[in-house]
């Protein structure tokens, strides 16, 4: 789970200071106000460790990419080229990651269940892109990599005391990092005690592998799906591979357990009882065309008595809510799930009942979800869901963002014990009670006009 983060000098950000997440983190607040960069920096992060160019410091993506940041210019905090763009991620393990000591495998050097990794990225004279500095920390101990003055690099000096011995006769200078976060090669051969490191950057990129997104902007429903019997490994960032991971999972014979002593469900059930539950649709499947064919389609019925109809030929909102509900329980338990607005095209009814949704899904798949929301729908309903004690105040960080003189501001909201929130900041979903006054003021004038 990721339990702490921090940027500095990133996009509309000159520094965040440490954001705490919980198992259910949200962020709220008006449009460019830094929401959906703190998203982006992780998903920078995680695109980086998926490249397999290992000379790429940075993955700053294109249209095809998790996310598309242009440049280093462009993604760096007032477009200073020559600024630094720094940032620190704090997770848990579980289990434990087990480091065996170099001098006897048979016994374990460390055994970390919280880590965290920062990194400091500039540019050259040339406008090259390099890590001037990265490092793991854990349990006291500290592991990475500076660049010296000469344009060459060094492996950090253990605070906790451990010390890498040196291969005799081999150049003191190290080669660059690999990407933003790995020791090279060279640092197994140079040092006849450091084969662990390459243990701290396998632990990132699997950290960053159980990293989902899902995209704002989600596609329209099909009349029919072609599936080959492929298993994706998520619902796509537009929530175009729903129905292939619906299919997979039933392929696979998965079952998802809603809690003790309750029978366990297929993920199409699961998604027919939530869609039933939103009182969006009473029945939902997923169906073959032909029996020798590999289309399918999404057939609906709203309700008891009506017939089954194609997704495409009742309302929006199902489409929408659908690439959702299926990546919440198709990923890994375990997992941290990106929601980029996801009340979009949903009925308020049905935005409140997505905070459901997310409960329960934290809950029985220890999944933890982190979103950015315009919706006072949802935000109420995880408030009243507190003070119904359905779900911890300590299991829920919310976040208020705003900008002003050319940076952003992040607030954390105070929750109590009965999901009050004690500052609640001027503006936070407009002037509503405003609204109204002057609504009624309208009013009032043009009776009085009339008379």
């Amino acid at each position: 789970m990721l339990t702490r983060l921090r940027l500095q000098g990133f996009k509309s950000w000159e520094d965040t200071g440490g954001v705490t997440l919980a198992p259910i983190t949200g962020l709220f607040g008006a449009n460019s106000s830094g929401k959906t960069s703190i998203f982006q920096f992780l998903l920078l992060m995680k695109q980086t460790a998926e490249s397999a160019d290992r000379q790429l410091i940075l993955d700053f993506g294109d249209d095809q990419s998790l996310v598309s940041l242009g440049s280093f210019r462009e993604a760096v905090f007032d477009h200073e080229s020559e600024a630094a763009l720094q940032g620190e991620i704090e997770w848990e393990m579980s289990p434990a990651l087990k480091i065996a000591d170099p001098r006897n495998p048979r016994s374990t050097l460390f055994s970390p269940k919280r880590m965290s990794f920062s990194n400091e990225i500039t540019t050259g004279g040339n406008g090259s892109l390099f890590a001037r500095r990265f490092a793991y920390r854990f349990d006291g101990h500290e592991f990475g990599m500076q660049r010296k003055r000469d344009s060459q690099y060094e492996l950090l000096e253990d605070p906790g005391g451990y010390h890498f011995d040196r291969t005799v006769g081999r150049p003191r200078a190290l080669t660059a990092p690999s990407k933003c976060y790995g020791f090279p090669d060279q640092v197994r051969s140079s040092y006849q005690n450091a084969g662990f490191l390459a243990d701290l950057q396998v632990a990132f990129e699997s950290f960053m592998q159980s990293i989902y997104y899902l995209g704002p902007l989600r596609g329209y429903p099909k009349r029919q799906y072609l599936w080959s019997g492929a298993q994706p490994g998520d619902v796509g960032r537009r929530g175009e591979q729903a129905v292939n991971a619906l299919l997979a999972s039933q392929g696979r014979g998965r079952y998802i357990s809603p809690g003790p002593r309750r029978r366990k469900r297929t993920l199409e059930e699961t998604v027919a009882v939530w869609l039933r539950d939103l009182d969006l649709i009473h029945d939902f499947k997923v169906e073959r065309i032909a029996d020798d064919s590999n289309l399918y389609r999404v057939m609906v019925r709203k309700s008891p008595r009506s017939p089954f109809v194609l997704i495409t030929d009742v309302g929006f909102g199902v489409s929408q809510i659908l690439p959702i509900l299926v990546l919440c329980y198709y990923v890994p338990e375990g997992s941290i799930v990106i929601l980029e607005q996801p009340e979009i095209h949903l009925h308020p009814a049905v935005q409140a009942g997505l905070a459901d949704v997310l409960i329960d899904a934290v809950r029985s798949r220890r999944i933890q979800v982190v979103f950015e929301s315009h919706s006072e729908h949802l935000l109420q309903r995880l408030q009243r869901r507190i003070a119904e004690e359905h779900l911890a105040s300590s299991d829920a960080a919310l976040y208020f963002c705003d900008a002003g003189a050319g940076k952003s501001r992040l607030t954390r909201l105070e929750l109590d014990l009965f999901g009050t929130i004690a500052n609640w900041p001027e503006g936070f979903f407009g002037d509503p009670l405003g609204e109204v006054a002057q609504a009624t003021l309208a009013a009032m004038r043009r009776k009085q006009a009339d008379e």
